[in-house]
């Protein structure tokens, strides 16, 4: 018995790094997989369906049950027919997991609009399009009476909750975005049957070795039969827990590196001044750290 069993997962991204590992693992636990990639280049330009259809070849080589599908993201109508091909392939959706992702990095003032709402588009639009289809279509089958033990794994990111890194303004911005996102969603599905989660990877994948000053960190070589701390394969194990009817986690957000996995918590008090008339500024000045 596999820990994903009759369930029907969509996979956004799962053409190549971690998303094809989050397939390939799914499909071994028993999941029917949309494998969805735009096969586009790291910064989002071009278009191919060979990463989606070598991954569906996979699969099936491995007795699996898969589909490929190129639609983008970034459109509403495409996240939408994503869906749709879900629930009429497979005759139900059960999981979504937001993966998709491009760079475009630049420093603050130098960065283009372009390069702003390309990244802004394929991450935060990207996740928040597919969430909110598959809601409705959850939405609807609970108001009419059908089971839903559903389960959404967004992707956020180091870079927008934990370690904020200088050339990524827009990329950070959407993961911290998705993050926020995740907790909002989470508060409003769980009424349908819906859990929420996200995790905040890190593993060598195209993106990582092309983020500027950590290339040579996720290129160096590994010895043979020594773990491979950096390998996206990694990851998927604790996207498939988040993703099994047997899991109850919801709200959460998680980094996950390696052997290493740990939750995280956000935007928190660590100190505060207070004061019983109306604030002075020589007052605020004297007081704050």
């Amino acid at each position: 018995m596999g820990a994903l069993d009759g369930r029907v997962a969509l996979i956004t991204g799962a053409g190549r790094g971690i998303g094809r590992e989050h397939a390939l693992l799914f499909a071994r636990e028993g999941a029917s997989v949309v494998v969805n990639d735009l096969g586009g280049g790291n910064d989002g330009s071009g278009a191919d369906d060979g990463p989606a259809s070598s991954v569906v070849a996979e699969i099936r080589a491995l007795g699996g049950s898969a589909v490929g599908n190129t639609s983008s993201v970034t459109s509403w109508a495409g996240a939408a027919e994503l869906v749709e091909q879900a629930v009429t392939e497979f005759g139900r959706l059960d999981v979504v997991v937001n993966n998709a992702g491009i760079l475009r990095d630049a420093f603050v003032a130098g960065i283009t609009e372009q390069q702003w709402d390309d990244v802004i588009a394929v991450h935060l639009k990207g996740h928040a399009a597919v969430l909110h289809h598959a809601a409705a279509y959850w939405k609807s089958a609970s108001k009419a009476g059908s089971p839903v033990a559903a389960s959404v794994v967004n992707t956020a990111s180091a870079s927008g909750v934990t370690l904020p890194n200088a050339g990524q303004l827009n990329y950070g911005a959407a993961k911290a975005g998705i993050a926020a996102m995740t907790l909002v969603a989470a508060a409003e599905l769980e009424r349908y049957g819906v859990r929420v989660n996200a995790i905040a990877p890190i593993a060598r994948t195209r993106l990582t070795l092309a983020t500027p000053g950590m290339g040579a960190i996720f290129a160096a070589p590994v010895a043979e039969g020594e773990f491979d701390a950096f390998s996206p394969a990694n990851i998927s194990p604790l996207v498939a827990y988040l993703a099994s009817e047997k899991c109850t986690l919801t709200g959460k957000v998680f980094a996950v590196q390696g052997g290493a996995i740990s939750e995280l918590a956000g935007w928190h008090d660590v100190k505060v001044i207070e004061t019983d008339g109306p604030w002075e500024i020589d007052d605020i000045a004297a007081r704050l750290p």
